[in-house]
């Protein structure tokens, strides 16, 4: 560190992307930290360039054209500041050259190689497959699958302390047979992190530590009741910056500016994620859509979780998103009559052009139709993974029978949720505020009472490397600078009759219109609040409706406007359903868009 983290002035960072590499300038003024520019440039790890710095070092020169300063001294950073020249700190993140990619391996797949997963995905891996020993495949198939996969590193798990010793030692002894050589860097040897049974080490490092590079750390499910997966997530950042950075083209350059250890991008907005939700000691969602991969990250009852969902994407995977969808799954979003042939024409064209945007408005509705999908389907991977930890026995009560975080059942409970944070460039870049806020709200269907909000510019990576040093400069800026908020989403829960009102909601909007009035089924309609002073609002659910507080129950509480304003969706939950009529389908989503302004006339 340059120096007292106290009288840090000013932050550079940059996120060094498959694609594009993004640095921003942040600077404390008037005791608080903020955005103060972002410059961005292509990325160049690839031939003819074929070092990294290069991108980074075009990102921060268009900084220095935007904020009038002076960044760089020839070819090297400044820092610490002086005067007006240079940054106190340099951090980065990165996700070029394909992320970090791993598999991971447990004895129980849906308990220790779960924890084994859940550990990978926590660091920012994607995660390439996951062995267990009862996978249902035969050790050739193992063999052969690790050798095909080549992952820049492997997670070997398996038996609680004192457990199993057998099967995880056939495990290592796959791993030996299948040799696997590394997917960057020759003539080094391929990182395995040995975090299970501590019984069964001595024979792991037996078995692997002449052909692997092994590493061991504490069992990441020493008993079945707990998951201690901090000391391998951390092994693996290590290893990432130790290995996997240093393999590619100009990273080592880039580790010799930063003062922190470079950290995968995901990983990195996993940090901003879990630092909100503690600081502001809430429950929150955040997505992250790009074009070939969906990340979803959450933190319910203080435990974070993170999936990847590899096949889900806006560009390269949105062939994908059809086939998991299915046709009529897309087609039931698009709010205006055309074939089957044409959708499927118009998504091969997405995937074979990936860097083009939609020219036309029915190129938008459908790119956002498909969004829907792919943040639908993320989000069911996601609740499948986000669970209690599986295979412990508890003694239950009564009302334990009701409740969602038994053993393996999900953590995500979205009456509880607080925020809904998005993020991607059909998300973030969608023309209209609304149209972002309409679809986390079809996708995600949140429950009760949860505020909206969208990533503005692509800055939580950098945010999240931030957070491991400076969390002052890093919540002030995410809330501040990064964060649009959108507003809130007011959405009851329940079944009753039709043409009888499902709730009474009372909001006073201070400087705004005031509305009490009875929610009919099946309403939509939003209020105009601007973001700023917390909302009163009283809500009074009918018999058979939830808002929160249990069916029937009143609330009152304070809400949060923003630039779409405060969304009453008594549409329906569990199930949300449309029209199954094709017309009757298209005009109900002209009407619902009409009444959310989500497009032009």
């Amino acid at each position: 560190m340059t120096e007292d983290l106290k009288n840090i002035k000013s932050v550079l960072a940059t996120d060094c992307g498959s694609t594009t590499t993004k640095a921003i300038l942040i600077e404390k003024r008037d005791d608080e930290y903020r955005l103060i520019v972002r410059g961005e440039a292509p990325t160049t790890v690839e031939a003819p360039v074929e070092d990294v710095t290069r991108g980074a070092l075009n990102a921060i020169r268009e900084v220095e054209e935007l904020s009038g300063r002076t960044l760089l001294d020839g070819e090297k950073i400044i820092t610490p500041q002086e005067g007006d020249r240079g940054s106190d700190l340099f951090l980065s993140t990165s996700s070029a050259g394909g992320g970090l990619q791993m598999m991971v391996t447990g004895v129980v797949k849906s308990m220790t190689a779960e924890s084994a997963e859940r550990a990978a995905l926590g660091a920012g891996a994607i995660v390439m497959d996951v062995l267990a020993s009862n996978d249902g495949r035969l050790p050739h198939q193992r063999i052969e699958r690790i050798r095909h996969l080549r992952p820049d590193m492997i997670l070997l798990s398996g038996g609680i302390d004192g457990g199993t010793i057998s099967h995880v030692v056939e495990l290592a002894e796959l791993i030996e047979a299948a040799n696997p050589q590394p997917r960057l860097g020759i003539g080094y040897q391929l990182p395995v992190i040995y975090a299970g049974n501590k019984e069964a080490a001595q024979n792991i490092e037996k078995i692997l530590q002449d052909k692997t590079s092994l590493d061991v750390v504490d069992n990441l499910r020493p008993v079945l009741e707990r998951e201690n997966l901090g000391p391998a997530r951390e092994k693996i950042h290590d290893l990432f910056m130790e290995h996997v950075m240093a393999q590619a083209p100009g990273y080592n350059k880039l580790m010799s500016w930063t003062d922190v250890p470079i950290m995968p991008t995901p990983g990195a907005v996993g940090s901003i994620i879990q630092t909100i939700a503690a600081v502001e000691k809430i429950q929150v969602v955040g997505v992250d859509i790009g074009g070939a991969t969906t990340d979803i990250f959450s933190v319910f009852q203080n435990k974070f979780n993170r999936t990847v969902s590899a096949n889900l994407g806006m560009s390269y995977s949105v062939s994908n998103v059809l086939a998991e969808a299915g046709m009529d799954n897309v087609m039931r979003w698009v709010p205006f009559e055309m074939g089957e042939a044409d959708l499927r024409d118009r998504i091969g064209n997405k995937m074979i052009r990936p860097t083009t945007v939609p020219q036309t408005l029915e190129e938008l509705m459908i790119e956002q139709a498909i969004a829907r999908e792919a943040l639908r389907l993320a989000f069911i991977q996601h609740k499948s993974f986000a669970v209690g930890l599986k295979g412990v026995q508890q003694d239950r009560n009564i009302s334990d029978t009701f409740d969602q975080t038994a053993s393996g059942q999900t953590l995500v409970n979205m009456m509880t949720l607080d925020m809904l944070v998005g993020s991607g460039g059909v998300l973030s870049h969608a023309p209209r505020r609304q149209q972002a806020a309409f679809m986390l709200i079809d996708s995600f269907l949140p429950e009760g009472i949860t505020q909206l909000a969208v990533d503005s510019i692509f800055m939580m990576p950098q945010l999240g490397v931030l957070s491991t040093v400076h969390k002052q400069a890093a919540t002030e800026v995410f809330t501040n600078d990064c964060l649009i908020r959108l507003g809130t989403c007011i959405a009851p829960v329940g079944a009753g009759k039709s043409n009888k009102p499902c709730m009474k909601i009372s909001i006073k909007v201070p400087g705004g219109e005031s509305v009490e009035r009875e929610v009919m089924p099946g309403d939509l309609f939003v209020i105009p609040a601007p973001h700023g002073e917390p909302i009163p609002i009283w809500v009074e659910p009918a018999r058979g409706f939830d808002m929160g507080a249990g069916k029937g129950k009143k609330v009152e509480t304070q809400v949060h406007g923003g630039v779409v304003g405060i969304v009453v969706d008594a549409r329906g939950r569990r199930p949300f359903e449309l029209p199954v009529d094709r017309a009757e389908r298209v005009k109900k989503l002209r009407e619902w868009n009409k009444i959310m302004d989500a497009y032009p006339e």
